[in-house]
């Protein structure tokens, strides 16, 4: 296996597991699994503990890519956090898609559900980041 596999696998592992365990604390205890009524909008439960996650994901995700996983890239931080931010969108769209999907057509459990998801999300993610954000200068 290439090391940036590994480095890859490693770091992507923990920030998964870190994501998982946010996200089913935040939705069975911070959420209680309750519509979260906001003044103008209202969250179910599993989508807003997904996006607590991600506050602290994200930027944990961006620092272990950056200097652990492809460490040999030659582009500035400022537009590699732009590009990341970019692909992070597109995962935060799958990942909304697709709870939205198992969870409320399919009526599965939303942490099973997380853990589905996140199998696509990984791999969009790793080859978006190995091609586009952190892709190195030839």
């Amino acid at each position: 296996m290439p090391h940036q596999t590994y480095r890859y696998a490693a770091c992507g592992g923990f920030n998964t597991l870190l994501d998982i365990t946010l996200f089913f604390i935040a939705y069975n205890y911070v959420f209680e699994k309750q519509v979260i009524h906001l003044p103008f909008i209202s969250i179910s439960a599993h989508i807003a503990a997904f996006l607590a996650a991600f506050t602290i994901t994200f930027p944990v995700g961006f620092y272990l890519s950056r200097y652990v996983v492809f460490q040999e890239t030659s582009v500035a931080k400022r537009k590699q956090i732009s590009k990341y931010f970019l692909v992070v969108l597109g995962c935060l769209l799958l990942n909304y898609v697709f709870l939205k999907l198992f969870v409320e057509v399919f009526g599965w459990y939303p942490t099973l559900s997380k853990i589905i998801t996140t199998f696509f999300v990984v791999a969009f993610s790793y080859f978006s980041q190995k091609n586009f954000t952190f892709k190195a200068n030839s």
